[in-house]
């Protein structure tokens, strides 16, 4: 069984996604927790938002307060609702949740029937609960109640061949299906905290992106703009909107990705694997294009950003094996600038690498990096998550009203 775990700020839209799957007769309510319970026994999004009103009314520091979780079983495992449900509530009680409100979301528009749960990260009197090592402690309880259960293993499914991102080819036929094939899996699967990290991330495939800003003295409009370089980093061809490949990799969608990735590499402890790596390449006497190897042989690229008089004012590290982009000074002042500055004058590199400084070698795949990338870059249930869904499916003139009531309430502000 895997346990995928999201953090958002609208508990409205988490509702109305599963709320929509019960009104498609593809999902119904098998469980819940501390919920109001409705007279009819027909669970609505206004009457849930009550029950979790209190909690988030007393919140005060908690960015992301609303949990949403989805538990999946493999679809070989035959599970009854009340096996189901009985894994819901140990899963959330062994979690952490099992005093906290929830509700429980059986979805069956698909052949491998799963849950999804919607809760809350803070207690009644606004304060988050603690969540350190979370992932590493679900996965602990998955292994738990797939022994319990005897369900199939997660470890033990065969794994599915994963398609190849590709550097683009400038010249090739369709530059716009080229820069989609690449851009819109690398911002579902990787992890990055700014403009500049991403587009460090983007260089190795011989894409870049720019922020774009217009509008009027009323509204400010925020937009990406694409575009393919070339191995000296310079932009060449024709440059594409964001819009003209979805709302997951606009403006918004990233803002909302990078947002997530924080606490997620948090969570998740990613900076630690990247940081040990590098600090054993940079104890070795190596000069630049052998460190660059060091770290390619253990799925790392480095992207340096260099000045006009050749030195170092920037790097930034790509973890392709736990999809995590990291600028140097993420990971600490022994990875600035100036210490590889001093690190590859130190180890005397020679005239033919110095040349080699801003040229880019194209890579297979983001698995198998081959490549030592130096672009003049900048400091910026997927990518869109499921909090962000806010459609009026299903709510009646009571719930909706509700609702309006909720929103005003939030923006009033909070005596201090």
């Amino acid at each position: 069984m895997v346990a995928k775990i999201s953090s958002g700020n609208s508990i409205f839209g988490a509702l109305v996604y599963n709320q929509t799957k019960v009104d498609e007769q593809k999902g119904k309510v098998i469980l819940t927790n501390r919920m109001i319970e409705p007279r009819d026994g027909n669970y609505t999004i206004g009457g849930c938002m009550r029950s979790f009103d209190p909690y988030l009314t007393a919140n005060q520091k908690t960015e992301s307060p609303i949990l949403h979780i989805s538990l999946n079983p493999d679809p070989k495992d035959i599970l009854t609702d009340d096996q189901l449900s009985e894994i819901a509530q140990e899963y959330m009680e062994k979690l952490g949740y099992g005093n906290q409100p929830f509700i429980v979301y059986k979805h069956e528009d698909i052949d491998r029937h799963h849950l999804h749960i919607v809760s809350v990260r803070v207690d009644e009197n606004g304060k988050k609960l603690d969540h350190n090592f979370e992932y590493r402690k679900s996965m602990e309880i998955c292994r738990h109640l797939e022994q319990k259960f005897h369900l199939i293993p997660a470890d033990k499914k065969e794994k599915q061949p994963v398609t190849p991102i590709k550097a683009i080819q400038y010249g090739d036929e369709n530059l716009k299906s080229q820069i989609a094939s690449v851009i819109r899996p690398i911002v579902k699967s990787y992890y990055f905290q700014t403009m500049g990290e991403y587009k460090a991330l983007l260089s190795l495939y011989n894409i870049t992106v720019e922020e774009i800003k217009g509008g009027t003295a009323d509204k400010i409009f925020n937009g990406l703009v694409y575009s393919a370089i070339n191995d000296k980093g310079e932009r060449i061809g024709k440059s594409f909107k964001s819009s003209l490949f979805g709302k997951t990799v606009g403006y918004e969608a990233l803002q909302q990705r990078m947002a997530q990735s924080g606490e997620i590499i948090k969570q998740k402890q990613l900076k630690e694997r990247t940081r040990a790596i590098v600090t054993k390449a940079m104890k070795l006497p190596l000069n630049r294009a052998d460190f660059e190897k060091q770290l390619s042989a253990n799925n790392i690229n480095v992207v340096f950003r260099y000045n006009d008089a050749n030195r170092i004012y920037g790097v930034t590290f790509i973890d392709h094996q736990n999809k995590c982009v990291l600028n140097g000074s993420r990971l600490g002042k022994e990875f600035s600038a100036n210490v590889f500055n001093e690190l590859f004058t130190s180890s005397k590199e020679s005239n033919g690498n110095q040349s080699q400084q801003h040229t880019n070698n194209h890579i297979g795949h983001a698995d198998e990096p081959k490549i030592k990338s130096q672009h003049n870059t900048e400091n910026f249930d997927d990518s869109l998550n499921l909090f962000s869904m806010e459609t009026n499916g299903g709510i009646d003139s009571e719930e909706e009203a509700f609702i309006r009531r909720m929103k005003k309430k939030k923006k009033r502000k909070k005596p201090i």
